[in-house]
């Protein structure tokens, strides 16, 4: 049932983000927007990324925006610092008194289903969702902290997860760096179409 409603929430806010891909001007203006923060300009990055916890900004199209202006290398490194900080932030939050806020809003039961999801594919949840767009890598997080993952273990899956999206990504900004439209487009269709490929390894792992 949880895995049923993550498909039909994901794949909800994926359609309704496919009728809001940028426009050319959009994708000039907000990479120029971007650089002219001059050296600052991945501290901005990285907090975008670090917003999406709690606001409706994708993370991907950030990390795209780090490509193309540090290209593959560095853009990867800070994409990946910004997705893993992010991560521990969202998990940091459901272990200090966040955590009794959300008690009270959810049951008990609830609290438990949680927990036992997270012992039977916690890890892979999380590695497997690090791309996935919107709101659903942050929920996965939240989760794993209400579900007193063991941080050893949450770090080791959200740096696995965290590191090849950083990099993929970065390297679309990077190669396509002349033709932001195409790098920022691509960046919120890709992880729509990575959807299906992450649940189909997520109910593999599952078995």
């Amino acid at each position: 049932m949880t895995t049923r409603l993550l498909v039909l929430g994901t794949l909800s806010l994926g359609l309704t983000a496919c009728s809001r891909l940028p426009t050319p001007q959009q994708a000039n203006d907000a990479v120029l927007r971007l650089q002219e923060y001059d050296s600052w300009a991945w501290s901005v990055g990285i907090a975008l990324i670090w917003a999406d916890l709690v606001l409706p900004i994708p993370q991907t199209p950030a990390i795209t925006a780090l490509g193309i202006l540090y290209g593959t290398l560095l853009g990867g490194v800070l994409g990946s610092l910004g997705l893993i900080t992010s991560g521990l932030l969202g998990y940091g939050l459901m272990r200090t008194s966040a955590r009794r806020l959300v008690h009270r809003f959810v049951g008990p039961q609830s609290l438990l289903r949680v927990e036992r999801l997270f012992d039977d594919r916690g890890a892979w949840a999380i590695v497997l969702t690090r791309s996935l767009p919107y709101s659903v890598p942050e929920a996965i997080v939240f989760m794993a902290g209400l579900a007193d993952m063991p941080l050893r273990t949450f770090v080791a899956a959200l740096t696995l997860g965290s590191v090849p999206t950083g990099f993929v990504f970065a390297a679309i900004g990077a190669g396509w760096a002349d033709r932001p439209i195409l790098a920022l487009s691509a960046s919120y269709v890709l992880p729509i179409l990575l959807l299906p490929v992450a649940l189909h390894l997520l109910k593999r792992r599952t078995r």
